[in-house]
């Protein structure tokens, strides 16, 4: 049983491993004592794995059943804020630790661990750091101890027992905000530092043209040096919905920004040009250079999408917040796109960040004063990029997707020729947990994949898939392992070696015939409108509850009804009545 607090990213790639590995895993989220207990008592697992928990596990619970916490820290280390001290303290290396549950948390003892480098010229965001290798540790770490739990003659090891120097944390409380305060008169690298290790939870409150806020998303701009008559704390500058905040020796971009207490939109994070609004909208606003144009390359500030051309490949980078995708988002991207599509390059290479992209942007929508026509202008603007890759007929498309990727995120690396994916990757090709339909040419692109069956039980059954998983089905064409720096390097490498390749001329005119053929049958046009359809009764006429679904997700709180209707979608098919 994976025991955790939510089904998050990595719950689901613990999950989508063992299952791969032939385990039978049932899931229970730890909503209370009772839950897992009733849970617990109808499954009579043989392990209970918690890959992601906050809460202490019953007494009762541990002592009957082997339970093994897997702690995102090194041996040793104890509390609820590890990697939160770790980046603001500058660790080097890090580490996760696999223990059994007992009455003093993370004390117990110690099944294995894994450790790993981390950078500290260029401090990664917490979310970071967690999603990328945090996850790839703790995923090779849970399917150690699996193994372990069945052989008799294991026992772990207890703490006091380790050997000098391998117990390398110590027991640290949680991290307040009075320990991630800093001053704006600080320097950049320290302010830096403080608000990537809140980043994405739960930010560091500070204060912004006046408002009391949490700041996340922060990036340095090495081509702001002090500015004698800008005072820190002061904001001169917006772009792309970042503002430029000026520190004690330089400046940094804030991304995004929650405003805390009333306002009349709701208290969740937006770009900070959204978040502040009125009070920033007289400051100079500065655009991403088109994409291509000359000088690109010395350009810097908050970069969300890039072109770079590498020999005959063309390169469309993105890198959104969390991978949600906002409308002036989507209309700078399909604007890239075309672009691109435009170049007498042979290959298109769609790259995305850390998260790949999980389709709309649910805070923007949620902020808006009117939720319903934000998120139909959304949608559609998801779609016309969407569109861009699937109406490129000059060069083929490659998306390479290194990071985790969901619902309409999914159905746009899908309109490429070729999907290449990290090993570590878990992909959610499903929209009806937040009570939508879906639209993004799904239903062209995902069943001329997997067919229509398997294109039935993924968008029905909203379960986490595997890369693994998902080349046997189709879904994705080739699984390449590696760091997401050795993916990235490898994809580059493969996109060359096809823009090179004695097939490309062929490859090229089977793909122009084949996408004149599908015109023919069926326009691209008509599976759009079905789709919008469809979705317009679930934005609109909320049929299926994504307005109470949606505020759930961004406010992080409970929907009522609707909610437990979407994760029944979920449980029965993890936790057998």
């Amino acid at each position: 049983m994976l025991l955790c607090s939510a089904f998050n990213g990595l719950s689901q790639r613990v999950w989508t491993e063992l299952r791969r590995d032939g385990h039978h895993v049932v899931v229970q989220t730890a909503d209370s004592d009772d839950a897992v207990r009733a849970a617990v008592a109808r499954a009579r697992p043989e392990l209970v794995l918690c890959p992601f928990l906050k809460e202490r596990v019953p007494e009762d619970v541990w002592r009957r059943h082997p339970t093994v916490i897997i702690h995102p820290g090194p041996i040793g280390d104890r509390g609820p804020s590890s990697l939160d001290w770790a980046i603001a303290e500058g660790a080097d290396r890090w580490g996760v630790t696999a223990l059994s549950a007992i009455d003093e948390m993370d004390g117990g003892p110690v099944w294995g661990t894994r450790t790993f480098a981390v950078d500290t010229a260029d401090p990664p965001r917490k979310s970071s750091l967690y999603g990328g290798a945090v996850t790839d540790a703790a995923a090779a770490l849970a399917r150690e101890v699996v193994e372990k739990a069945a052989d008799p003659a294991f026992t772990p090891l207890p703490l006091a027992d380790h050997a000098p120097g391998a117990a390398r944390g110590r027991l640290r409380p949680l991290m307040t905000q009075v320990e991630r305060a800093f001053s704006w008169e600080d320097p950049t690298a320290d302010v830096l530092r403080r608000i990537r290790a809140a980043d994405g939870f739960p930010g560091v409150r500070t204060t912004l043209a006046g408002l009391d806020v949490s700041v996340y998303d922060a990036h340095p701009d090495p081509h702001y040096g002090a500015a004698p008559r800008v005072r820190p704390g002061e904001i001169s500058l917006c772009q792309n919905g970042a503002v430029l905040v000026h520190t004690g020796d330089g400046a940094l971009w804030v991304g995004h920004v929650r405003v805390r207490g009333g306002g009349s939109t709701p208290s969740v994070k937006l770009p900070a040009t959204t978040a502040l609004g009125a009070r920033v909208a007289h400051l100079p606003r500065r655009h991403e250079p088109f994409p291509g144009r000359p000088g690109q390359s010395s350009w810097s500030g908050y970069r969300e999408i890039g072109y770079d051309r590498v020999g005959p490949v063309g390169v469309v980078s993105f890198d959104f917040h969390n991978g949600a995708m906002s409308t002036a988002q989507c209309e700078r991207l399909t604007a890239a796109l075309r672009y691109a599509a435009g170049q007498d390059t042979a290959v298109l290479l769609l790259q995305g960040g850390d998260s790949f992209s999980n389709g709309v942007h649910l805070n923007a929508i949620e902020a808006s004063p009117r939720p319903g026509p934000e998120a139909w202008r959304n949608i559609n603007a998801v779609d016309d990029a969407c569109a861009a890759v699937l109406d490129c007929t000059r060069q083929l498309v490659v998306a390479a997707v290194g990071g985790n990727a969901g619902a309409g995120g999914v159905m746009f690396a899908l309109g490429a020729d070729i999907v290449l994916a990290r090993e570590s990757v878990v992909l959610n090709p499903h929209y009806k947990s937040m009570g939508l339909f879906g639209s993004e040419y799904w239903t062209y692109t995902l069943p001329r994949r997997v067919g229509s069956a398997t294109a039935t039980r993924l968008t029905e059954q909203c379960l986490p898939i595997g890369t693994a998983e998902a080349a046997e089905i189709g879904l994705v064409d080739e699984v390449l392992p590696g760091t997401r720096a050795e993916f990235e390097a490898a994809v580059l490498h493969r996109a060359v070696e096809l823009a090179c390749g004695a097939d490309r001329v062929r490859l090229l005119a089977d793909k122009v015939h084949r996408r004149e053929s599908d015109e023919r049958h069926r326009p691209l046009a008509a599976y759009r409108h079905h789709e919008l359809a469809a979705m317009s009764l679930d934005i609109f006429e909320n049929r299926n509850g994504f307005d109470e679904l949606r505020h759930a997700f961004v406010t992080k709180q409970p929907s009522g009804r609707p909610a437990a209707a979407a994760r029944a979608h979920l449980l029965p098919a993890l936790v057998p009545a």
